[in-house]
């Protein structure tokens, strides 16, 4: 996926963002595409998920990876994390 087409997240259908992967990070890319959309389903069921499975106060967002455009669960413990590494 280049660019210059932004993913549309396949929850809730919002642009999806690009984010920066901490450094040190084992993943191969430099960014994934990740809905930051706090109303976006995925996220917000999230919560009740990993509390009823894990006993973890935590959601994921759904992150998708820029060569496959597969999408997979990125972990969060807070509406506000890692919003700090969106790209602008």
């Amino acid at each position: 996926m280049t660019d210059a087409k932004t993913p549309q997240c396949p929850h809730c259908h919002q642009e999806m963002k690009k984010w920066r992967v901490p450094i040190g990070s084992t993943w191969a890319h430099d960014f994934f595409y990740v809905c930051f959309n706090d109303g976006c389903p995925y996220f917000v069921k999230g919560w009740e998920h990993m509390w009823k499975n894990q006993a973890i106060r935590a959601s994921y967002r759904c992150k998708m990876d820029p060569e496959t455009n597969k999408c997979s669960p990125l972990p969060v413990w807070s509406y506000d994390a890692l919003k700090n590494d969106i790209i602008p």
